[in-house]
């Protein structure tokens, strides 16, 4: 199978966006490109899972290029100590304070996903008292497949077993977060205030029964 030119230029494996090109979308290519103007950054990550499994239990990368992620509502937290939800995660490397950044990629929400988070930022340092999240979306078994923005507004519906492009844009300067949905723009939020911040996907179980979510063109923007 013929590989993207983004999935070529990202890179395969546990090292994406290895490659480290620094290209820029010109902002005379699409005007409706919400990358347009934006630095494609390289970027890696490692896969979080229930502690007492192996990575390859919980995910797959495939020869194409996609990566496979799921979890159980009876699986274990990722560490013997942890009071979390079960989850199978990349959590991206690379962490950041200040200025914008984008989360990017083609996502296939599997059906009977219920309650699990496909995309976070995650606040790992931050003001005592404060939220670990800056933004999620999560997936419900509601209409052929709810996507909301945390449990509350709804993005999408009949989202189930399609391939669908998601593009998360943090200003971490203005605290401006927006969301588009194959380049429309779907939703706008604000952030939880100042702190240390990556980004997550794959699947972060609030729910119940199994959650699965696909991956591929996963691509960091910066600017």
């Amino acid at each position: 199978m013929t590989l993207s030119r983004r999935t070529l230029l990202t890179g395969l494996g546990l090292t994406a966006g290895g490659v480290g090109l620094g290209l820029t979308h010109s902002t005379a290519s699409a005007a409706a490109d919400p990358t347009a103007g934006w630095t494609q950054t390289p970027f890696t990550f490692n896969v979080q899972k229930p502690h007492d499994l192996a990575v390859g239990d919980r995910y797959t990368h495939t020869a194409d290029g996609e990566h496979h992620l799921w979890v159980y509502d009876t699986d274990k937290p990722h560490t013997p100590t942890s009071a979390t939800d079960p989850r199978t995660e990349m959590r991206w490397h690379q962490e950041y304070t200040a200025g914008q950044h984008m989360w990017d990629g083609d996502v296939h929400l599997v059906a009977g996903t219920h309650g699990a988070t496909f995309v976070q930022i995650l606040r790992v340092q931050r003001p005592e008292g404060t939220p670990a999240t800056d933004f999620m979306l999560n997936a419900y078994n509601e209409a052929g497949g709810t996507v909301k923005a945390y449990s509350g507004k709804v993005i999408k519906t009949g989202m189930y077993n399609k391939w669908f492009n998601v593009k998360i844009a943090h200003n971490a300067t203005t605290g401006t977060v927006q969301v588009w949905f194959d380049n429309v723009l779907v939703h706008t939020d604000t952030d939880r205030g100042p702190a240390t911040r990556h980004f997550k996907n794959g699947v972060y179980h609030h729910g119940t029964g199994r959650a699965e979510s696909r991956f591929r063109n996963l691509t960091y923007w910066t600017r």
